[in-house]
């Protein structure tokens, strides 16, 4: 199972690390050491999101590819260019039959997912007459070409597009969280328009006090340091500092024991530092702004410690690090409230855009205003319509029944006499 937590964590990305997983060995540990200490059952992981849009999908074709024995074997041996470079893919042909059934069906599954979803939106925006086949080319994970059968071609497409997107997305996070700050700032500075002087004056005075008081906090220890660690070894594994051990500290934080410390697992190590900086129950705290924090800890980690940036830590590289000079001696660590996330051109840019989107919003606004009340009028005509239709109606009715009583005089005799 180790591989597969690896695979559906890692995405496939530079899966070579699942080979390395198998093979090390068990570090052993002094469990009577650690206050109670519970075995962690791995199969009760569940991996997490990556949040790629084909996700679902991704996980049970690993699901799916893990119970073919030869292939499962293939991947253990294979290295990162032969994964990356589509060879491990051509094993695919040599699965069993009712691993491909079972593959074909799932791709089956997504293009119908992926149609409906092309369906929605183009319901939302009124499109008709439109190739939903030639519209499954935006997505690159699969091969729209050849919708019934889940082909190498498939799994090669898989393998690359969760590649590259999962190399991209710590990189959209960070830009989104620019996006969200100039955000903030620009709805602070809006809302300060709209007071009088005196109010203005106790805002700002109010704005620059809470950053004073965010602002004033312990000292975070550099992640990875030798001191943040120990920090982590005493207060949240419960162990005496001064038997601090690099191999032991690995193996109690490989969490589910696969032999790396992932992105997930080192990120908890951060917990105790930014717990330093941001407390939910203070207003003056983001919690937005702790978890870019945290990101950016775990992206430094990685960079000094992940020498073959497969965004994997393992048991060799974690204790090279340790033997670096930046571990004992580390540099001073900047937490978000020491930098500048924008500057004010990049704020006035960002403004003049949401100016834009705001003009073409209220534009479509007034569109669909104008369309509410065609359709209020063209509503109102069609019922003036069938009120004077059952009006006419009613007439006729009341004509028809004239007619057939004006022959008769009262009593119900008839006016005209039998001939004799």
């Amino acid at each position: 199972m180790k591989w597969r937590t690896i695979l559906l964590q890692y995405c496939f990305l530079l899966v070579t690390c699942i080979l390395t997983a198998l093979e090390t060995v068990p570090i052993d540990i002094d469990k009577t050491k650690v206050e109670n200490a519970q075995p962690v059952d791995s199969a009760k992981i569940e991996p997490p999101d990556t949040g790629l849009y084909y996700d679902e999908y991704l996980k049970q074709v690993i699901d799916v590819l893990e119970t073919d024995n030869h292939f499962r074997e293939k991947l253990q041996k294979a290295d990162i260019e032969e994964i990356k470079s589509g060879r491990l893919s051509k094993e695919l042909d040599l699965v069993s039959h009712h691993v491909r059934t079972k593959l074909d069906e799932l791709k089956r599954q997504e293009v119908a997912r992926l149609r409906m979803l092309i369906k929605a939106k183009l319901d939302s925006l009124q499109d008709t007459g439109i190739d939903h086949h030639a519209l499954l080319k935006q997505f690159d994970h699969l091969n729209h070409l050849n919708p019934e059968k889940f082909e190498s071609t498939d799994l090669d497409m898989l393998i690359k597009a969760a590649t590259s997107d999962l190399e991209h997305y710590d990189k959209a996070r960070h830009e989104e969280f620019k996006k969200y700050e100039m955000m903030k700032e620009h709805e602070r500075r809006e809302y300060l328009k709209t007071l009088n002087e005196e109010k203005r004056k106790e805002e700002e005075s109010k704005f620059e006090e809470m950053k004073r008081k965010h602002e004033s906090h312990p000292k975070v220890n550099h992640p990875g340091s030798k001191d943040q660690l120990k920090e982590v070894w005493e207060e949240t594994d419960g162990l005496d500092p001064n038997d601090f051990d690099p191999k032991t500290f690995f193996k109690l934080h490989d969490v589910n024991s696969d032999g790396f410390l992932d992105e997930q697992e080192l990120e908890a190590l951060f917990t105790k530092e930014l717990e330093k900086v941001y407390d939910p129950k203070n207003e003056e705290d983001d919690m937005v702004e702790m978890e870019e924090e945290r990101l950016r800890m775990r992206e430094h980690v990685m960079n000094e410690v992940d020498t073959n940036k497969d965004r994997l830590v393992t048991l060799e590289e974690f204790l090279k690090a340790t033997e670096k000079k930046e571990f004992l001696e580390p540099d001073s660590w900047e937490t978000l409230d020491q930098q500048q996330f924008f500057t004010e051109e990049e704020l006035k840019e960002y403004e003049n855009l949401i100016s834009i989107q705001e003009t073409e919003l209220k534009k479509k606004a007034d569109e669909l205003q104008k369309q509410k009340e065609e359709l209020q009028r063209q509503h109102d005509q069609l019922e003036a319509q069938k009120l004077e239709y059952h009006q006419v109606l009613q007439q006729m009715e009341q004509k028809k029944l004239q007619q057939e009583i004006s022959p008769s005089v009262p009593g119900g005799e008839s006016k005209i006499q039998p001939r004799i």
